[in-house]
């Protein structure tokens, strides 16, 4: 069952988490929105004029009905770095660029009034929640992030929390399919080493040097290693690459493109 549902043209939601858990915001944008046929850019680092990056946002804010003022932003590195985020973070590379924390590719946090955000166009967007605590997380899991680990890296900071892996839920968000993903030998060998004694595979060889791999599989992997339950993951159908309607693309649009925006964050309701 698709976890993802188109809420406005900006955004989708993860149904089943807003249905379920009142307050609970988490969703992924579109590079569209319905007052204007600007791309709905929400990266900093890819825009020609940061006010656009901005106006965009707080467009995005009133849509969530989530203040700019608690949001909180990376510079993210493709690594595997991850922060826990209080209140104290909120605000951090909401409007800037340059106060967004450094070097964090992953967030998570057990505070309300926080809205935890990682931009995005082909990586994986991995969503966490474990519903007794209500802890809630956000990871952005590349080929370089993926291989080196972060989902594991989200699951063993969340278990030295006190939460154990079997009690996650976890949604994987729009990212580039696997027959959109082409890499080479020096790509699956460090899968290989990462997914050593896992029978399913998630690559295919195409021709020499060239396999189709499918990041959002790889990372399920990962999970289900580090003792996250199966039915306790779902996968979105929806590619970034295949769905040029809604998404941006890095690889399809050679570098030269915008930024969805993944997000996560507990509303404080009265």
């Amino acid at each position: 069952m698709e976890p993802f549902v188109l809420k406005t043209k900006e955004f989708f939601i993860i149904k089943d988490w807003a249905e379920r858990n009142h307050g609970l915001t988490a969703g992924f944008t579109t590079r569209n929105q319905s007052t204007s046929e600007a791309p709905f850019n929400l990266g900093f680092h890819v825009a020609e004029n940061p006010k656009d990056v901005c106006l965009n946002k707080e467009k995005l804010s009133e849509l969530l009905d989530f203040p700019l003022s608690s949001w909180v932003g990376a510079e993210q590195t493709h690594e595997v770095f991850i922060r826990k985020v209080t209140k104290e973070d909120k605000g951090k590379g909401s409007v800037k660029y340059d106060d967004s924390l450094k070097r964090t590719d992953g967030f998570y946090t057990f505070e309300k009034d926080i809205l935890l955000t990682l931009c995005f166009a082909d990586c994986v967007p991995i969503y966490f929640f474990e519903p007794k605590s209500k802890c809630l997380g956000i990871a952005h899991a590349g080929w370089k992030g993926s291989v080196n680990g972060i989902a594991e890296e989200m699951v063993e900071n969340l278990a030295n929390e006190g939460i154990k892996p079997d009690e996650l839920m976890v949604v994987i968000g729009p990212s580039i399919c696997k027959k959109c993903y082409i890499v080479d030998d020096r790509v699956i060998k460090l899968v290989q080493n990462r997914l050593e004694g896992v029978e399913k595979k998630p690559y295919n060889l195409i021709k020499e040097n060239q396999y189709s791999l499918n990041l959002q599989e790889l990372n399920k992997q990962i999970l289900m290693q580090k003792g996250v339950l199966e039915e306790h993951i779902a996968i979105t159908q929806l590619c970034t690459s295949c769905h040029r309607d809604q998404f941006f693309s890095h690889r399809r649009d050679k570098g030269k493109t915008g930024r969805m925006m993944g997000f996560i964050g507990w509303k404080e309701v009265f």
